[in-house]
């Protein structure tokens, strides 16, 4: 299986974190912001492995006619086309709504 992460995924997260380290900058870590970005790029690669397809609950992805994969606090929308997997976008369960 081959995987493609599209930039937006991985900016997405990188920016969830970073917000997380403005707002809690005196109990969240570095060292904590890394193994959190590390366990949800992991998680990519978990798709259509370990983690189960589900129907998009996001607008926006069902328009786009996504797949949606769950683990730990964040969702990705991805498409498969063969034995390629694109990861098109990712969400932290907080933001989880239009």
């Amino acid at each position: 299986m081959n995987y493609i992460i599209q930039r937006r995924c991985i900016e997405n997260i990188a920016d969830f974190y970073h917000h997380v380290s403005l707002k809690y900058r005196h109990t969240y870590s570095v060292e904590l912001m890394h193994k959190n970005l590390d366990e949800a790029l992991d998680g990519m690669y978990q798709i259509e492995k370990s983690l189960l397809r589900r129907h998009p609950t996001l607008e926006r992805w069902k328009k786009e006619g996504w797949h949606m994969a769950h683990t730990g606090k964040w969702y990705y929308a991805y498409t498969i086309d063969d034995d390629t997997i694109t990861i098109e976008d990712a969400c932290h369960e907080q933001n989880m709504s239009d």
